[in-house]
C-alpha cells in the first residue's frame, strides 16, 4: 500500500552549518553519483549501485519521473521500474545515502523534462510558473509522490538526505515566487528534510533559481571547478560548496557525433573538488537508456532530437561495465577516503552475448494498427487527440488530381508523406523543412505520418512543443480542410497481421533468434533506416542511419533461453531485413566520422 515504506535504520540527523553538511552531528563530505530509475531495469539496479559504492561514492542521486508515474491525469502508477520506494531502499541497503530531485519539472534529456504531455491540452497553460492550471496537477503529483518517498527520509531510517526544489529554473526564469510555491508545496508532500536548489553558475541563473534559507548548489563540466566556486563565492559564501552536477560526459543529439570526455579532464576537477573539502554529484555515474519513446530534445536555433542511448560517456558505460574513467574516478576518491577505509570490490561482470544474424521475413501494414478515425477540418496536434508519445497518421480525401508545393506549417517532428502506396517524400523538422513537390492522384487519399521524436526539454522553447501537425496544411497556397485522423501509440502491436507478402514502408518487420542462454547485448542496425525495435515486447527506441548511434541496448533481463522476437517498425525502405547482436556498442555519423 501506498505510504508503507519505511527506513531501515534508526532515523539520523543531517543537514548543514557554516560551510560544513553535518550527519549525526559531524562533517560528512557528500560524494554522489546520477543514475535514473526508469533508465535502469529493476534486475539491475543493485547491480549498479554496488559499483558506484565500489568507485567511492556514499550517495545515490535521482530524478523522480512526473510523466511515468502519472501517465493520465490521477492515474498514477510506482510498480515494477517505477516503484522509486523500492529503488531507494535498494540504496539503503547498499549503503548509499540519497539525493532526491522531486521535480516537478527534471531535464534530464527526458520528454518535456518529465512534464506529463497532456499538460498540453490544456489551452493556454504556462508549464513551470504560478499559473493554477500547471501548479494544481503538480502538486497532486507531489502529494502523491510524498506517500511512496516520505517515509524514507534520514529523520524516518531511511536514505533521503536532501531533495531538490525543482531543476536549474535559473537557466528559465526568475519569478521567486514560482519557486516559493514550489517548495511550499514539496513540504505540503511531507518532504521535510534540507532543501537545495541547483543552477549554473552564472549570475543571473544564480539570482533567479535560487531562494532564501535554500542551500544552493551549481552545476558544471568537466574542467576549472576552482573557476566555477569563485563566481559563486561573488554569489553566497559561508554555505557548504556542492557541485550537484559535474558532468563528467555528454549527451547525443541525432546527426551529431558521439560526445567523449576524457576522464584525466574530470579527474582533474574531482580531484581538485574533493582536496578543498566540497561535495560533489558525477552527472551521470551510469547514464543506462531512454527506452521507448522517453528521449527528449534540445532547440538551439533549430529542433535538436536526443538519441536513446544514455550512455554519456559516463564511469558505467550503457551496459553498465565499468570504463577507464570509473578506475581513473576510483584512484581518485580513494585518495580523500578516511584512512584505513576498503573500498567494495568492484562486482563480477554480467554476462553479455553476440547473436548470429538473424532474418526479419515476415512484415504486416501500418493500417493494422488503425482505429476509428477522429475528424477535423483542420489537423489536429497530438496533445488534441488525448495522446501523448508515438505517432499521428493525417488522411485527407483528394477528390481531383493536382500538383505543386505542398506546404505543412510545422510538422513536429518529423512526416512521412504518401498517396496510394507510393512514398512522396520526407519532412524534417531539424532542418526546417517545410515544403515538398507533390503530384497528387485523383481518388486517393494524401497520407502524412508524423513522428514525435521528443519534446523539447529545455529553455524556453519547451513550454509549448506539442507534437503532430502544428498549424494549418496547404497545396499551392490553399488551405487545404476535412482531415481524418488516427492515434498511433504503438502500445498494441499485437494487432499487427504479419504474413510473408512484401509491404511498403512504413513497415513492421517480425524475426525470431534462438539462445541457450541469456547475456547482455547490442542489437546492430546498421543497414537500416530509421525506426523502433521491439524485443519479446520492449521498446527498445530510436534507431537512425544518420547516427551517432548504430545499435540498440538489449538487457539480458528482457531476454530468455528459446525463441525471442523482434519487431521492427522501418519508417523507410529497402535494407537487408536482418539483425545481428554485438557485444559492444557502436558510435557512427556518415559523413562526420
Amino acid at each position: 500500500m501506498p505510504g508503507q515504506a519505511r527506513g531501515t535504520q534508526s532515523p539520523h540527523t543531517f543537514g548543514w552549518k557554516g560551510e560544513q553538511f553535518l550527519l549525526d552531528g559531524k562533517p560528512f563530505q557528500i560524494i554522489s553519483g546520477s543514475m535514473h530509475y526508469p533508465r535502469v531495469p529493476r534486475a539491475y539496479w543493485r547491480d549498479r549501485m554496488r559499483k558506484l559504492r565500489a568507485k567511492g561514492l556514499n550517495t545515490l542521486c535521482t530524478y523522480c519521473f512526473w510523466n511515468l508515474h502519472e501517465p493520465e491525469r490521477g492515474k498514477f502508477d510506482f510498480t515494477g521500474n517505477l516503484d522509486v520506494a523500492a529503488y531507494i531502499k535498494t540504496a539503503q541497503e547498499e549503503g548509499l545515502w540519497v539525493l532526491l530531485r522531486t521535480g516537478p519539472y527534471n531535464c534530464s534529456e527526458w520528454d518535456f523534462g518529465g512534464l506529463p504531455a497532456w499538460l498540453l491540452r490544456t489551452p493556454n497553460i504556462k508549464v513551470r510558473t504560478t499559473d493554477p492550471k500547471f501548479l494544481k496537477p503538480a502538486g497532486e503529483y507531489l502529494q502523491r509522490l510524498g506517500r511512496e518517498v516520505a517515509g524514507l527520509q534520514i529523520t524516518q531510517g531511511g536514505p533521503i538526505v536532501m531533495v531538490q526544489v525543482e531543476n536549474e529554473y535559473g537557466s528559465f526564469g526568475s519569478d521567486h515566487a514560482y519557486m516559493s510555491a514550489i517548495r511550499r508545496l514539496i513540504r505540503d508532500a511531507g518532504l521535510q528534510v534540507t532543501l537545495y536548489t541547483s543552477d549554473g553558475s552564472e549570475p543571473r541563473m544564480l539570482e533567479g533559481g535560487t531562494l532564501p534559507g535554500v542551500l544552493s548548489v551549481i552545476n558544471f563540466g568537466a574542467g576549472d571547478a576552482a573557476r566555477e566556486f569563485a563566481n559563486f563565492a561573488k554569489f553566497r559564501q559561508g554555505v557548504p560548496r556542492m557541485c550537484g552536477e559535474y558532468w563528467v560526459g555528454w549527451f547525443d543529439h541525432w546527426g551529431e557525433q558521439h560526445h567523449e570526455v576524457p576522464f584525466d579532464v574530470g579527474v582533474k576537477g574531482l580531484d581538485w573538488m574533493l582536496g578543498q573539502g566540497i561535495s560533489v554529484n558525477l552527472y551521470m555515474a551510469h547514464g543506462g537508456t531512454s527506452f521507448g519513446f522517453m528521449s527528449g530534445a534540445n532547440f538551439d536555433k533549430a529542433y535538436q532530437p536526443d538519441i536513446s542511448s544514455y550512455d554519456y560517456d559516463s564511469p558505467l558505460d550503457e551496459a553498465g561495465r565499468p570504463t577507464e574513467k570509473f578506475f581513473a574516478f576510483r584512484e581518485t576518491i580513494k585518495k580523500y577516503l578516511p584512512k584505513g577505509t576498503q573500498l567494495p570490490r568492484v562486482p563480477a561482470p554480467l554476462a553479455e552475448i553476440a547473436i548470429p544474424r538473424f532474418g526479419l521475413g515476415e512484415s504486416a501494414g501500418l493500417t493494422d494498427l488503425l482505429g476509428k478515425a477522429g475528424t477535423a477540418e483542420r489537423p489536429r496536434t497530438m496533445e488534441q487527440l488525448g495522446q501523448s508519445y508515438g505517432f499521428v497518421l493525417y488522411r485527407k480525401a483528394i477528390e481531383r488530381a493536382a500538383s505543386g508545393k505542398l506546404e505543412i506549417a510545422e510538422a513536429r517532428d518529423y512526416a512521412v508523406v504518401w498517396q496510394g502506396g507510393k512514398r512522396l517524400g520526407t519532412l524534417d523538422r531539424r532542418l526546417g523543412q517545410k515544403t515538398l513537390p507533390v503530384e497528387l492522384a485523383a481518388g486517393q487519399p494524401l497520407e502524412i505520418l508524423v513522428e514525435n521524436m521528443g519534446r523539447t526539454n529545455f529553455g524556453p522553447r519547451m513550454v509549448d512543443d506539442r507534437k503532430g501537425i502544428v498549424g494549418s496544411v496547404k497545396l499551392n497556397g490553399q488551405v487545404l480542410t476535412g482531415w481524418e485522423h488516427y492515434t498511433l501509440p504503438m502500445e498494441n502491436l499485437e494487432r499487427l497481421k504479419f504474413s510473408s507478402a512484401a509491404k511498403g514502408a512504413p513497415a513492421f518487420y517480425r524475426g525470431e533468434f534462438k539462445l541457450a542462454s541469456v547475456g547482455d547485448t547490442f542489437l546492430d542496425m546498421r543497414g537500416w533506416g530509421k525506426g523502433y525495435v521491439w524485443v519479446n515486447g520492449h521498446n527498445l527506441g530510436r534507431y537512425w542511419r544518420i547516427g551517432p548511434q548504430q545499435t540498440l541496448y538489449v538487457p539480458a533481463v528482457w531476454l530468455r533461453p528459446g525463441a525471442n522476437t523482434v519487431i521492427v517498425l522501418d519508417l523507410e525502405s529497402g535494407g537487408g531485413r536482418s539483425i545481428e547482436g554485438l557485444k559492444d556498442s557502436v558510435w557512427e555519423t556518415p559523413g562526420k566520422n
